[in-house]
């Protein structure tokens, strides 16, 4: 069995700034040259996750929509009485997704949908500099 490590690194906006970063990651599945197994990706830190959706305007729009209204900024969470930050939104809408996703490796490939797409949602509110986790394992 074979283990590859990788880290993937973005620049963000924040506040519900959804990427695409398929590409990336098949990039890296490719240079591990696993033909079987799985590729883990995982954003590191708490206010942002990661999920597959087909990535197009108006599914991006609706999801921005959607976290609004499930979290919304303009309310006052109890994280915020701790730090004090005003991220408290952030932090539950993250929960929702959650940071990783598992996705199968196939003939040297990830196995996705045709219109499946991995993506990071940067939940802070503010831009930041996020690194995604890669481990591929297979043979």
């Amino acid at each position: 069995m074979i283990v590859a490590d990788y880290t993937l690194r973005l620049k963000t906006r924040g506040v519900c700034h959804i990427i695409d970063i398929t590409g990336r990651v098949a990039e890296q599945v490719g240079k591990s040259g696993i033909q079987s197994g799985t590729v883990t990706v995982f954003v590191v830190g708490s206010t942002a996750g990661v999920t597959t959706v087909e990535y197009e305007p108006g599914l991006v729009k609706d999801l921005e929509e959607l976290f609004d209204k499930l979290a919304p900024a303009s309310r006052s969470y109890h994280h915020e009485q701790t730090w004090h930050d005003g991220n408290g939104f952030s932090h539950v809408r993250a929960s929702l997704l959650k940071p990783s996703l598992v996705v199968p490796i196939v003939k040297g490939a990830m196995r996705l949908g045709t219109w499946q797409q991995i993506v990071v949602v940067d939940f802070d509110n503010r831009p930041r500099d996020r690194e995604i986790a890669l481990q591929i394992m297979g043979v």
